[in-house]
């Protein structure tokens, strides 16, 4: 009984702290692709808190099942950039992303990785992209796309690779897992995660 007392109870408190800590406030995931570079990288870990509000620019962790045609998977995550919130009119000429008619900052990408064409097999590659080019989704006669209610409008950080709302549409907030907050180590394929989101 003694050693129950020191030895079990407190192993199982610890391991139910740890799993009301994992699905309630935050949680590692492992970065699986090259399209949030240069400032994600393939293999690296990070935190995701899934209480934290989502802003313009935040970069999110989402199940893209049901969004991206490619997330076959019933849990299929993806990391991704924040630009439109719900009720947000987006829209892109010459390497400027404009939001609500103001230009956003990108000083967190380069030229290239926010202005070339995108290498994605099946889609369009045409050395620059814009709204209307790129996607079903959006109204042929518009140079701009209003965020539904309840929806972010995201990209990647690395342009030219990534697949992202210019292909698919948007990310309904219920699929969002959390908010990238704390950049952590770099790992390889060996080591042991709870989630791989998907950087493509």
């Amino acid at each position: 009984m003694k050693f129950i007392k020191e030895y079990i109870v407190p192993i199982l408190i610890a391991i139910v702290l740890y799993l009301v800590i994992e699905m309630f406030v935050f949680t590692m995931v492992r970065v699986d692709g090259d399209s949030m570079q240069p400032n994600l990288e393939n293999n690296e870990r990070v935190m995701v808190w899934r209480m934290a509000h989502v802003h313009h620019l935040s970069v999110i962790v989402f199940n893209a099942h049901g969004e991206d045609p490619q997330a076959t998977a019933k849990k299929d995550y993806y990391v991704k950039r924040v630009i439109g919130m719900p009720g947000d009119t987006v829209s892109y000429k010459s390497g400027h992303i404009y939001v609500n008619g103001k230009a956003i900052h990108q000083g967190f990408i380069d030229h290239l990785q926010r202005n070339d064409g995108t290498g994605i097999t099946g889609y369009q590659n045409n050395g620059g992209w814009n709204l209307k080019q790129l996607s079903a989704h959006w109204p042929k006669d518009h140079d701009s796309i209003k965020v539904p209610a309840g929806h972010y409008f995201v990209l990647g950080d690395h342009r030219s690779i990534s697949n992202d709302s210019r292909y698919w549409g948007f990310v309904p907030k219920n699929k969002v897992l959390g908010v990238v907050k704390t950049l952590a180590w770099g790992t390889t394929n060996k080591d042991r995660h709870n989630i791989n989101a998907l950087s493509y």
